[in-house]
């Protein structure tokens, strides 16, 4: 239980990356007061939080209705996380974990950012929401593991708030190479959590033998 709480802690952390969101929530708000920022960031991260959550909770159900086994989910999911902790190593931006220039360029025009991009796709993502589905899917069957899956998506979400909240900080304190020295350390956490899902999944298809 302990085994599958670090795994789940670190695989929000990296795939919701509450730093370094708040890195660019602050580069996005600059130009807002503090009480709108502190909206902002309670309703991003609320909406966020409730998007993870039927992901986490419906999610393996939709893609039983799709026809789409555990093992094919594990492959793919561990694939996206290996594509997308690749991109933190090299520093590079993906849609996969933040928005895309595009969206950032939309987002500077905006007055309320907290639901685009904060909420989606800055935090609930496609790699956070692959891997809220990936983590519970692991859990399915016992209810303590689930609880445990749930209360460390809650516990990253919290962290993600309160950095959220001290954004104007966290960006002075640790500027773009701070951001990116973390992002790396982390993306290699991930590439190993990626693959150790990808051999899971191989070897429960029976492919393997």
């Amino acid at each position: 239980m302990f085994e599958l709480a670090v795994v789940a802690l670190t695989t929000f952390f990296v795939t919701i990356g509450p730093v370094d969101v708040a890195v660019v929530f602050a580069v996005l708000t600059r130009n807002s007061t503090p009480a709108q920022r502190r909206v902002m960031a309670w309703r991003g991260a609320l909406m966020a939080g409730a998007i993870l959550l039927l992901f986490a909770l419906f999610g393996e159900g939709v893609l039983s209705l799709l026809g789409i086994s555990l093992p094919a989910l594990y492959t793919a999911g561990g694939i996206l996380l290996l594509l997308i902790g690749i991109d933190m190593v090299f520093a590079r931006s993906s849609g996969a974990v933040s928005a895309t220039a595009d969206e950032t360029m939309e987002a500077r025009s905006r007055a309320d950012i907290s639901i685009f991009p904060l909420a989606t796709p800055l935090l609930a993502g496609p790699g956070a929401m692959g891997a809220a589905i990936l983590l519970m899917s692991r859990a399915s069957g016992d209810l303590a593991a689930q609880a445990v899956v749930l209360g460390a998506l809650f516990a990253i979400m919290a962290l993600t708030l309160i950095c959220l909240l001290v954004a104007s900080r966290i960006q002075h304190l640790l500027g773009v190479t701070g951001a990116h020295v973390l992002s790396r350390i982390f993306g290699v956490l991930l590439c190993a959590l990626a693959m150790q899902f990808v051999f899971d999944g191989l070897a429960e298809s029976g492919l393997l033998g």
